[in-house]
């Protein structure tokens, strides 16, 4: 008989297969990892990775969600517009997919 996963146990399974799959998502890795040194705006970072604009807004909601990114800071622009800068919050990330769950070690930016 299967051994039954308990809510907390579930819940901790959870947040790390959602991260593993946002990792494994190549324009979320590239979002998360070119903001390590320096941060970027949304309209930078489309710019900077080709990758249509409302994808990187996409990402970075998802990113923020599971607080892998961070807003470093709010800029107002010359028109009076608000943008946010985003910068990562992890430098590296090591996967271990070992029996019976996968391990996930993030190291902080």
């Amino acid at each position: 008989m299967p051994r039954r996963l308990t809510l907390p146990q579930l819940k901790k399974y959870d947040v790390t297969q959602k991260v593993i799959e946002t990792l494994a998502d190549s324009e979320s890795r590239a979002i998360l990892f070119s903001t390590i040194k320096k941060g970027y705006t949304a309209t930078d970072l489309s710019y900077k990775l080709k990758i249509p604009l409302s994808s990187v807004y996409k990402k970075l909601s998802g990113l923020e969600e599971l607080t892998l990114i961070q807003v470093e800071q709010w800029m107002i622009s010359d028109k009076g517009r608000r943008y946010k800068i985003y910068r990562s919050r992890i430098s590296k990330a090591d996967i271990s997919i070992k029996k019976p769950e996968p391990t996930l070690t993030l190291i902080p930016n």
